[in-house]
């Protein structure tokens, strides 16, 4: 199942600065029991989920939030506050957010041209999916060689991909869905599982 790639690179998409079409992601918004998975901007401090820093839910008071029994939920670690696990929505907002300030700076690595090319064989209908997703292998593992390794191979990646998807609808709009469901599907097939670990599921 996709689904975890879906909302990841849907909402990555949402919280790019560059991102122009943001209008029309909304025929993509993957569902949730609430309704669609959007990222929202949340106040109050943040507490620590696995690595990666996750807004407090609503309701909580300075101490943390009290339950039923009295006691108390989330524990101190390493002196810092560290919350029970929030929903997955909340973590794929969270996440999807931080990768995409990450990809706001990758951007600029990825040359004009690298996204032409991807373009063309994005247009090119005589071309099958995984054609197309062995192209865009290629042109990630390149780029992210080209990068600093200050972070790890697997995260710079699969931020690689998700820009290159943001950078081929904003040349071609018209190849929103086209690029959007061949993303997910590379997604799916290269870091299913680091996406997995990532979201601690």
């Amino acid at each position: 199942m996709q689904q975890m790639e879906h909302a990841l690179l849907y909402t990555f998409l949402e919280a790019s600065s560059d991102c122009q079409f943001k209008e029309q992601l909304w025929s993509l918004a993957p569902l949730s029991n609430q309704g669609p998975i959007v990222p929202r901007r949340q106040g109050g401090r943040t507490v620590h989920y696995r690595g990666w820093l996750v807004p407090r839910r609503q309701g909580l008071d300075d101490d943390s939030e009290l339950q039923c029994d009295g006691n108390r939920s989330g524990h101190l670690q390493n002196g810092e506050l560290e919350a029970d696990a929030p929903t997955n929505e909340d973590v794929i907002r969270i996440i999807a957010a931080q990768l995409a300030e990450i990809g706001d700076k990758l951007d600029k690595d990825v040359q004009g041209n690298v996204v032409n090319d991807l373009v063309q064989h994005f247009l090119n209908e005589n071309l099958s999916r995984e054609e197309i997703m062995r192209h865009m292998s290629r042109v990630v593992r390149e780029l992210a060689q080209a990068i600093p390794a200050d972070m790890e191979q697997e995260r710079v990646m699969l931020v690689l991909a998700m820009v290159l998807t943001k950078k081929i609808v904003n040349t071609v709009p018209s190849l929103l869905h086209r690029a959007f469901s061949v993303t997910v599907d590379f997604m799916n097939q290269q870091f299913h599982n680091y996406i997995d670990e990532m979201l601690g599921e």
